[in-house]
């Protein structure tokens, strides 16, 4: 029998848990507790496995969490007190960052505040070479006085970036074995472990976020697993989970944790209902993640998060401020505003009876697409009278009626929403119309047909429970573990040999660490990759590396690399320069660990039973007005039942808006697949 495996996200407004037991998928949904996720987490696994609670925790099962903690640390500023130690006359590479403007014409942009203050940041008198060499030895003398200095400023985390150090980082590795001796144990990184690449400031900025977050990551893994009582692992940003140890050594690769289940879920749905090329929409109670999946998933190692570039691979997502929770209210121009501010859990939209702030799901209740009375499938009832007395008093400011005042909301909700998607098809070279808009989260199926209609998307897929998606892809997520080195070969110097023999030092590496944490190293699938660009340009494409188990020389190799380069060059920008030659920057391992998924038949759908699916009517505001819609029960549809819009389909974890004009199919798999009429 195969092993239990917990599924855990926590997100701004609830946590879900998705377990997979014998193939099959159980879930479970509650409030978040943002105070302390680990008090929702425990409370959730309690009553979602009665096992965990008869067996005092000791039941044979795989925890898998996608952690916000990270993300929150950074963003809210709550992180620890940070010191950074560089090579002398680089202190303060962090303010001075890039030339790049994101407002080009806007004057008074505000720079995120450095994560290590001025006061912490220490120039040490040592120089490493563009080959490695080092040019000025590190003296013992000043490495004791920078960490005499250290202990007396009382940090809580330390990150040692130097020149070159991911070519010859002997001179970080001597810093951190100084370092390590501090008596209250701050949080070390260093540049040539974190990211053993090029370009100090990305670099820089990535190891000091690790650190940053640090301590507060790592306090929280070791309580959760002390709690747990059994094997945690944590997702990644790049779409694989890896130990908590692990994760707890390297924090800044969680930042995206959650976000990053969503997508794995969704893909995994996509391609099983036949659809591999999706765009997903996960809208939850605080943000919005879009992401395109050209039949895979999309990775960069070029994202910022709240400002501060990090360079670890994640999942190719683009975030705005449009959740169910994203608060509305009039400018000070006396427009109608949604987010990027969010009522979050607690107090919650004003529905929830607790606060005062209107939300994108008071306007959805007002409209008539949520029933007061079936929330969490009647768990949770929600205060309509509320809703209504607060869109009234916002209605009046600026003129309108409560209804039209909550189709404003939708609306504007909608075109934040909208382009987001934009964002990462159109303005990359994808034509939103070919792909299939795969929408999950509380809200996602809420507001799916409205963009899919203004996008022109045909189709959109609707997975059998879209509210606790996120934590189905934390389940099934393969253990991967990612690695990096910077070589820097162009033109005559590439060399196959070279290359294979970096790549099996990297591997090399990679198994001593895994073995460790004991994974099956037998197991574990090695991908080789290369960023590469044209001879003097500034950003990196990545391809695969060709098989080694095609036995071409050194030539035909170099020709292989620059096709591909030149293949991805073009579907990118839409040009290629097929007589420039190319440089290999950067190499990149993956070492992935398969991990079962649970298979769902053709079919299988259809033995939810003969209790109607149809429950009754509902008056329902659309852009049209008041209209008699059909309600339906989720858990009663079968494979080949069809429902024409206007719709509203009920279930435990969501609600799935059917617009006017749209129709839904259930396929075998228990999705249901909308298209226009």
């Amino acid at each position: 029998m195969a092993k239990t495996i917990v599924g855990i996200d926590v997100g701004g407004t609830f946590t879900d848990i998705a377990i997979l037991e014998d193939g099959r998928l159980r879930v479970h949904k509650l409030p978040s507790t943002p105070s302390d996720p680990s008090v929702g987490i425990m409370k959730g696994v309690m009553e979602a496995c009665p096992q965990f609670v008869d067996g005092g925790g000791e039941f044979d099962a795989d925890f898998v969490h996608g952690s916000t903690v990270a993300t929150n640390a950074l963003l809210e500023g709550k992180g620890g007190r940070t010191a950074l130690i560089t090579t002398l006359g680089f202190e303060d590479v962090l303010e001075i960052g890039r030339q790049n403007r994101s407002e080009l014409y806007n004057l008074n942009v505000d720079r995120p505040v450095p994560l290590a203050p001025w006061e912490l940041r220490f120039g040490l008198p040592e120089r490493v070479d563009h080959n490695g060499t080092i040019v000025e030895d590190l003296l013992p003398e000043a490495i004791q006085t920078c960490v005499q200095l250290i202990e007396e400023a009382g940090v809580d985390g330390i990150a040692v970036s130097f020149l070159f150090s991911f070519l010859n980082p002997a001179h970080e590795e001597a810093v951190l074995a100084a370092l390590e001796k501090l008596p209250n144990n701050p949080f070390i990184s260093i540049s040539s472990k974190v990211l053993p690449e090029f370009r100090e400031y990305e670099r820089t900025s990535t190891v000091v976020v690790n650190s940053y977050v640090g301590q507060i990551v790592s306090r929280y893994l070791t309580s959760l697993e002390n709690s747990l009582g059994k094997g945690l692992r944590i997702m990644q940003s790049s779409g694989g989970s890896i130990t908590a140890r692990l994760a707890a050594d390297q924090p800044v690769r969680t930042i995206l944790s959650g976000p990053a289940g969503g997508v794995v879920g969704a893909f995994y749905t996509g391609v099983q209902a036949g659809y591999p090329d999706i765009i997903t929409l996960d809208m939850g109670g605080t943000s919005t993640d879009v992401s395109l999946c050209p039949s895979r998933i999309k990775e960069t190692t070029g994202s910022q998060v709240g400002g501060y570039p990090i360079s670890v691979p994640m999942i190719d997502i683009h975030t705005v401020g449009a959740g169910g929770g994203s608060i509305a209210r009039v400018d000070a121009g006396g427009a109608l505003v949604v987010g990027p501010q969010s009522a979050g859990a607690d107090p919650g939209p004003a529905c929830y009876g607790k606060g005062d702030q209107i939300t994108v799901t008071d306007a959805n209740l007002v409209l008539g697409r949520m029933l007061p009375d079936n929330f969490l499938g009647g768990r949770m009832t929600l205060d309509r009278q509320r809703a209504e007395e607060l869109i009234a008093e916002l209605a009046s400011e600026i003129s309108l009626s409560v209804q039209e005042t909550a189709l404003g909301i939708i609306r504007v909700v909608n075109a934040n929403m909208a382009r987001a998607i934009r964002a990462i098809s159109q303005e990359r070279g994808y034509d939103p119309r070919q792909f299939t808009l795969l929408p999950f989260g509380g809200a996602g199926p809420m507001h799916c047909c409205d963009l899919a209609h203004e996008m022109g998307i045909p189709r959109v897929l609707v997975p059998a429970r879209p509210g606790i998606l996120s934590a189905l892809g934390v389940a099934i997520a393969d253990i991967v573990k990612d690695y990096s080195r910077t070589v820097m070969m162009r033109g005559d110097d590439i060399n196959r040999t070279q290359l294979d023999e970096e790549f099996h030092g990297m591997e090399g590496l990679a198994r001593e660490e895994l073995e460790k944490e004991g994974l099956p190293m037998d197991r574990m699938v090695p991908q080789r990759f290369l960023d590469v660009r044209y001879v003097g340009q500034s950003f990196e494409l990545t391809i695969d590396y060709p098989s080694p188990r095609r036995r071409i020389d050194t030539a035909r190799m170099r020709r292989s690399i620059a096709d591909s380069f030149y293949r991805a060059h073009l579907q990118r920008f839409g040009y290629a320069d097929r007589g420039e030659a190319v440089e290999i920057v950067n190499l990149r391992l993956k070492l992935g660990l398969k991990m079962d998924k649970p298979q769902i038949v053709a079919g299988q759908a259809a033995d939810s039973g003969s209790t109607p699916a149809l429950i009754g009517e509902a008056q329902v505001v659309f852009s049209g007005g008041s209209v008699t819609t059909r309600l339906y029960d989720r858990e009663n549809l079968r494979t080949g039942d069809q429902i024409s819009g206007p719709a509203i389909v009920l279930q435990m974890d969501t609600t799935v808006v059917i617009t006017p004009g749209w129709t839904g199919t259930a396929d075998d798999y228990g999705n249901l697949v909308l298209e226009t009429e």
